[in-house]
């Protein structure tokens, strides 16, 4: 398909600098630019590649000031990174979607499949569970007895929903996503062994939730394990059981969320975070990769790194002492062996 600088302006209520005329047949990375390729410029770290893309358009923002001349047409949005976004968004659903059941897909009875489904070869759905309306479930899907999936969601190809887990509408999961397996529950009841604790909760997704590949969600010893709506994690995730991701929290990869933990709404957790279990993270919260949050964080919208977390200025001021560590105690010798020195006199 064939767009031109003006269409796609009009698509995204921008402004056009240059030859509205420009034509636009595909996406590419600004420093990989070639003729008819739209790309984007959203971090000025990448400015540069402007004056020498080989792109035919780029989004830019509306106060972008180029210090010299640009070749290609902008395209000016309130927000290019966002832009681009919705351009993708919308290039993805101009794609035909699979539909029909595969003839090696197992359906059992008593499940109940909505209109416009697209099962594939080998999933199983057991019974009671429901499949909601335009479903794309991929194959080697497992589908758990009474899980119930709203309407529009995707599972990639492995996934695995246990029994009793609950999907909101318009959920993607990626491959080897596993949503309900048991909580990591046990009592202790001699020095060296423990007593599995039956985990008969389940898991909740709300609405517009994705999870990574090969990310994990345990469901409730008792109750639930919620992700809230809009809901993000990236691949190799792990929430413990009772845990509760709030609404709009994005979380990347590696990071692990013990029983029990509450995190607040509007977070963005970096990766190998960990959060203990049993405690709170404020709303809002931006928690740098590879910290260790092992209390209550009460504060909104703070920012934290190190283990235990701490507040980012405070860590960054700390660790600039620490990289001198070596040099101070070299100081603090020097100065004990003048003390030394003068208490001998």
């Amino acid at each position: 398909m064939e767009f031109t600088a003006s269409m796609i302006a009009g698509l995204l209520k921008g402004t056009v600098e240059g030859n509205p005329e420009t034509k636009i047949n595909t996406i590419a990375k600004i420093e990989e630019g070639h003729e008819g390729a739209l790309s984007f410029l959203a971090n000025p770290k990448y400015e540069s590649y402007i004056y020498s893309t080989g792109s035919s358009a780029v989004l830019v923002r509306n106060d972008f000031k180029p210090s010299r001349e640009v070749k290609a047409t902008l395209i000016r949005v309130e927000d290019p990174y966002q832009s681009i976004a919705i351009l993708l968004s919308m290039y993805e659903e101009a794609k035909p979607g699979k539909k029909g059941i595969h003839p090696t897909a197992v359906i059992e009875e008593g499940a109940t499949v909505g209109k416009d489904v697209y099962i594939g070869a080998y999933a199983y759905v057991a019974e009671k569970a429901v499949v909601g309306d335009g479903c794309r479930i991929h194959p080697h899907v497992f589908i758990g007895e009474s899980a119930r999936l709203g309407k529009n969601c995707t599972l990639y190809a492995g996934v695995k929903i246990y029994k009793e887990c609950v999907l909101g509408n318009n959920c993607i999961l990626h491959a080897g996503a596993v949503i309900g397996s048991d909580g990591f529950g046990f009592a202790p009841i001699t020095d060296s062994n423990y007593m599995k604790i039956p985990q008969v909760g389940n898991v909740v997704l709300e609405d517009n939730v994705e999870i990574g590949a090969n990310t994990c969600v345990d469901r409730a010893t008792m109750g639930s394990t919620y992700l809230r709506c809009g809901v993000k994690l990236d691949n190799l995730v792990q929430v413990g059981h009772n845990a509760e991701i709030g609404a709009n929290t994005v979380i990347a990869a590696l990071s692990g969320v013990a029983g029990s933990a509450k995190v607040g709404k509007n977070c963005m957790i970096g990766g190998q975070v960990g959060i203990v279990g049993h405690i709170s993270v404020a709303a809002g919260c931006k928690v740098g990769a590879q910290t260790g949050i092992i209390g209550t964080i009460k504060e909104e919208n703070a920012t934290l790194l190190g283990f235990p977390a701490i507040d980012s200025k405070l860590y960054m001021r700390s660790f600039a002492y620490f990289t001198r560590l070596r040099e101070l105690n070299k100081k603090v010798d020097e100065l004990t062996n003048l003390v030394d020195s003068l208490k001998n006199r």
